[in-house]
């Protein structure tokens, strides 16, 4: 069974779609048991507290860089046996020394079709305000590892969303997160704690 740490920053419902997956049995070989957030005041540490899953908070704001917050969080995951993280809406860039600790064990969600709207700049309402401006008729989500490169990653699994006549930035983004991040995260999480996901290059396969 690997040990799956989530990464959150604000009202946690990707953690909860993690978390209900769990419940019902859907992340196979794989358990929540630690979350960790950039931001003392998440809703997520709430969801956490609910889980019964321990939980910490690493302020980004008390780290002066991306090196030295690495190092807090290297120091947090110290002992706790983490297979696998996932980035569930956590918005501080991870620096280098995290990455190469978890090489290729680091999954983020971001909601778009990657490569569109996404690196340096392009998180939360920004995509989608950047999407509905683009006047696109689909959008959607991506769950894919996470490398040096903002958004660079191996893609894992995509799920494409229709975009309506009146949306608005925050009507996309619960259609997004209902019809594609809920569902496409825990299958990424699973298939990866099954050993499914077979990476070559900057390509993942499914077996």
């Amino acid at each position: 069974m690997m040990n799956i740490a989530v990464f959150v920053s604000g009202g946690g419902t990707n953690l909860q779609a993690l978390l209900d997956a769990q419940e019902r049995g859907e992340i196979k070989n794989g358990q929540i048991t630690f979350v960790l957030a950039s931001n003392e005041n998440a809703y997520a540490l709430k969801r956490a507290e609910k889980a019964g899953v321990e939980s910490t908070v690493v302020s980004r704001k008390a780290y002066s860089s991306k090196a030295a917050y690495d190092q807090a969080i290297l120091a947090a995951l110290e002992g706790k046996h983490i297979d696998l993280i996932v980035l569930a809406g956590f918005l501080s860039i991870l620096g280098e020394d995290l990455i190469k600790e978890y090489r290729n064990r680091i999954i983020n969600i971001h909601p778009s079709l990657i490569p569109l709207f996404c690196g340096d700049g392009f998180y939360g309402k920004r995509v989608h305000t950047a999407v509905l401006a683009s006047g696109m008729k689909v959008t959607g989500a991506t769950a894919h590892f996470v490398n040096e490169i903002t958004d660079g990653g191996a893609i894992i699994l995509q799920k494409a969303v229709p975009i309506e006549q009146g949306d608005n930035e925050d009507i996309l983004q619960y259609r997004v997160m209902r019809q594609a991040e809920w569902e496409i995260l825990p299958k990424a999480v699973s298939l990866f704690c099954e050993g499914r996901i077979k990476i070559n290059g900057n390509k993942t396969e499914i077996v």
